[in-house]
């Protein structure tokens, strides 16, 4: 804006505010138009105008244009920008010998750098972040002040005479190096095949070698993490192409300014060491996000490991002290720097489905950016779901969802969602007037809720999947909406997971169709054994002479004979045995039946097995469908699990493994031709599998049908608290993107 006013004489001033920008010019009309017009159509990145007002004012009388000081005035703004890679700019700095920036792993200007994870308070500026430490020198402060340099007016400006400085430290936290020797050291351990923790820009993150096999296995056997897929990151976009398949949708992702981590499939290499990503067909792919990172990438030159800074099932490290305490036994050496992180964001993960990048965990990148409402809801707060959580708030006409927090299964998860709640907000000044939760009382956001002291509204949780792709793409009922996924409690109180649901104009919400019930032997324990959910569907078919049919001694075998006499008593008892219309356990029971997963080792593992194995697959055949016409419509698979076992003898297992989506793709289309709605919508952890999705997507789509699946915010459990508060909508067309 200053740049624009100099070039069309405009005088007077311009000011950050909590609210926004506000502008004062005096000139010639004629360039006054010019201004405004250049002000809307020369954004520079990342800018965008949400709402521009204007008033005449009485002339002034100014002589020139000047950046006032920053106001705290009001609430908030809701717009705060992500944290941004490394711009070209930048990288060619860092890399050049000429520059002042070179290998300062600090670097940045007013098109990239840390943003909301440096952020103490709003507006934005140095003295309200975590920049606030550094006081610049001349020659920052020379960039800072000139109009024509990309610095003007950065607030993360700083080089290696006044800036943030690396310190390398040994597990015992003795400070080894500084500077950029400390990074070479760094590099030297990683060269070694040792584990280095590195403080990223919202958090630790550990990093090893990717092509040494043995030293995977130590970062394995340290955090605890048998099979899980580890992710990479790779120094440039020609170095993924050597070792993935790529396309341009991808692409754009892989090298946005959110430098997201993106599933990709990989081909047969010898680069990428087998235990990175064992047994799996996809790899998790990022590009530096930092120019630490870069510098990482660039003299390690070769794949690295990138993975969470944590132990397991605990939230991210952010903090020197925190990282040496809890990852001292993990870690062989820390790469340390002194600028603090405010708000601890992960790496956000994505995947190409349909042609479109779908979020599975959305964090660094791309929070806090803002859905907007086209009419104000009071301020609320929403507390999300049990796994996967995330928060939400409303302010005005926007609603913003927190970053990826976890499972709050651990008692330092939990401190760490309501440190969260506080920091998010005091960081918006909301002052709530109703908090909404999950309807499972059991929650540990359910029970936050009840301590507020504010009133409370429980949503049931496949509603809220389904209202949070509603509220993505800013649709209004009536909607059909099929809320596929692991388990969440019903309106009955037994675990749904096979819903769909029709959303009336009137805001009435009944279940129109669910799959059939089944017991989860041992409650939770089904979603780690895939096998008992295998147990569970053959029980409800066959009954007590399951365990005596010579067919299905091949599979039984997969438990010991003490374990299948207690599961046994458990089934004809009904001990423990919870009944569950899940499809996520349903995917589970089949990759057992199949013997490709007995045992999960990490969440999710059956089912995305089942789909690596389905992908090897390529027909459209499917089983004979049973909808059972009562009220609801009940999703009869015993004559399709009967079938896959006949099949069983005689066809490949990628074969029915892709016969079995196709039949759920036919699943869905039934119900939707019955239910005479043209809006269908596709959410819950179930329709993060691309084929279920891309072939339900087709079959309805080619049926006539207008079909909604999630893309910035995620299908699994990390969108339930944006639909929670969607609930709360009641104009008729309510949101657009922010």
């Amino acid at each position: 804006m200053y740049r624009l006013a100099k070039q069309y004489q405009q005088y007077g001033w311009v000011i950050n505010s909590s609210q926004g920008v506000q502008i004062h010019i005096e000139g010639c009309l004629f360039q006054q138009q010019q201004f405004l017009s250049a002000l809307q159509s020369q954004l520079p990145p990342f800018a965008n105008i949400d709402a521009l007002s204007i008033q005449a004012k009485t002339v002034q009388n100014f002589n020139d244009f000047q950046i006032k000081s920053s106001q705290q005035q009001g609430s908030p703004s809701p717009f705060v920008l992500p944290d941004i890679s490394p711009c070209p700019d930048c990288i060619g700095e860092l890399f050049n010998p000429d520059s002042r920036f070179y290998h300062y792993p600090f670097i940045s200007c007013c098109h990239c750098g840390p943003r909301y994870s440096i952020m103490q308070q709003q507006p934005y500026d140095r003295l309200r972040t975590s920049m606030a430490a550094f006081k610049a020198c001349t020659d920052c402060l020379n960039d800072y002040r000139t109009p024509e340099n990309r610095r003007f007016h950065s607030q993360t400006i700083a080089c290696k005479q006044c800036g943030p400085q690396l310190q390398f430290l040994n597990s015992q936290g003795q400070n080894l190096h500084t500077h950029h020797d400390a990074l070479l050291t760094a590099i030297d351990y990683l060269k070694q095949g040792k584990i280095i923790a590195i403080k990223g820009v919202g958090g630790f993150q550990l990093l090893v070698d990717a092509t040494q096999e043995k030293a995977i296995s130590l970062l394995r056997q340290r955090k605890h993490r048998p099979a899980k897929p580890f992710a990479v990151m790779l120094k440039d976009f020609n170095s993924v192409q050597t070792i993935c398949d790529i396309n341009t949708i991808e692409q754009q992702a892989l090298t946005s300014s959110a430098s997201p981590i993106v599933l990709l499939k990989q081909y047969d290499n010898h680069i990428i060491a087998e235990n990175v990503a064992p047994n799996n067909t996809y790899l998790g792919v990022m590009l530096p996000a930092s120019p630490l990172h870069h510098l990482l990438a660039k003299l390690f030159n070769k794949p690295l490991i990138v993975t969470s800074g944590n132990r397991a099932d605990e939230p991210l490290c952010t903090t020197n002290q925190q990282a040496l305490e809890n990852l001292a036994d993990i870690a062989d050496g820390f790469l340390v720097h002194n600028r603090d992180i405010i708000h601890g964001l992960d790496d956000s993960v994505v995947r190409c489905i349909n042609h479109k990048m779908v979020s599975f965990r959305r964090a660094r990148g791309y929070v806090p950016l803002p859905i907007t409402l086209q009419q104000p809801i009071n301020e609320m707060i929403a507390m999300g779901g049990q796994t996967k959580n995330t928060l939400a708030i409303s302010q005005g006409k926007q609603l913003i969802l927190s970053q990826h927090l976890g499972d709050l299964s651990s008692f330092a998860t939990q401190q760490h969602f309501q440190q969260t709640l506080q920091s998010f907000t005091d960081f918006y000044q909301i002052t709530a007037k109703k908090i909404i939760h999950d309807y499972h009382p059991d929650y540990f956001g359910s029970h936050v809720a009840r301590q507020q002291n504010l009133p409370t509204l429980a949503i049931q949780h496949h509603h809220a999947h389904i209202l949070a792709c509603m509220a993505e793409h800013h649709l209004q009922p009536p909607v059909l909406g099929f809320a596929w996924d692991g388990t969440g409690l019903g309106e009955d109180n037994t675990a749904w997971g096979g819903e769909c649901l029709l959303l009336t104009a009137d805001k009435t919400v009944n279940r129109v169709a669910h799959s059939r019930p089944f017991p989860l032997i041992g409650g939770d324990k089904v979603a780690h054994e895939p096998r008992r959910a295998a147990l569970a569907v053959l029980y409800e078919i066959y009954g007590e002479a399951l365990f005596n049919d010579k067919r299905l001694q091949t599979f039984l075998a997969a438990f010991s004979s003490s374990e299948l006499m207690l599961l046994q008593q458990m089934l004809v008892k009904q001990l423990n045995c919870p009944r569950t219309s899940s499809i996520g356990r349903l995917f589970d029971a089949v990759a057992s039946l199949l013997g490709i997963c007995d045992i999960n080792q990490f969440e999710g593992q059956a089912a995305m097995q089942l789909e690596q194995l389905a992908e090897q697959s390529e027909h459209h055949d499917y089983y004979a469908l049973t909808l059972r016409e009562n009220q609801p419509i009940i999703i009869d698979w015993q004559p399709i699990i009967i079938a896959l076992l006949t099949d069983l003898t005689h066809l490949k297992a990628c074969f029915i493994a892709k016969k079995f989506h196709n039949t759920l793709a036919e699943i869905v289309l039934a119900i939707a031709l019955r239910s005479q709605q043209k809006i269908i919508i596709l959410s819950g952890g179930c329709f993060q599998n691309a084929i279920l999705t891309e072939t339900c997507i087709n079959k309805l789509e080619t049926g006539g049908f207008s079909v909604y699946t999630h893309e910035k915010i995620p299908p699994n459990d990390g969108g339930l608290a944006l639909g929670q508060l969607y609930s709360q909508t009641d104009n008729p067309n309510p949101l657009r993107d922010a």
